[in-house]
């Protein structure tokens, strides 16, 4: 069989409609694993009044962070973004502070009196994905058409 100059340009991978399909997949791919990301977090919270042990995942006292829970693909990186959306509260760094740890100084609403805040960290979108991790592989198997 031989092969000349035009039949070999057409097998290179940088041909379009070989990276459209490549572009397709990993985007269908991306996606499909973030909703499952969001997914486990999502059910890792758990509605109730008390307060969670520090490193088990926040408890959902009013259903703000479960309900405004979102990913996204980003098709300039070509990369998926999951977590919770920033709510309009007065500490806009709080749901920042459930998942890693960290210290707040505010002004008590009361009292005007500067207080500090210790935030004991509850992840639960890095365990989250953690254990979605494992099957992504299998996901990209057969993925390009």
């Amino acid at each position: 069989m031989k092969f000349g100059l035009r039949e070999f340009k057409r097998s290179f991978f940088d041909r379009e409609t070989v990276t459209r399909a490549v572009d397709l997949a990993t985007r269908r791919v991306l996606s499909k694993f973030g909703a499952f990301v969001r997914t486990t977090a999502r059910s890792s919270l758990r509605r109730r009044k008390r307060v969670s042990e520090p490193g088990q995942p926040p408890s959902s006292h009013t259903g703000l962070v479960k309900r405004f829970l979102f990913f996204g693909y980003e098709a300039v990186r070509k990369s998926v973004i999951v977590g919770p959306a920033k709510l309009n509260k007065p500490e806009p760094r709080v749901l920042e502070h459930l998942e890693h740890g960290g210290r707040v100084r505010r002004r008590n609403a009361r009292t005007r009196k500067l207080e500090t805040h210790v935030y004991r960290a509850r992840p639960f979108m890095g365990p989250a994905l953690k254990k979605e991790l494992p099957k992504l592989p299998a996901m990209w198997r057969n993925s390009i058409k």
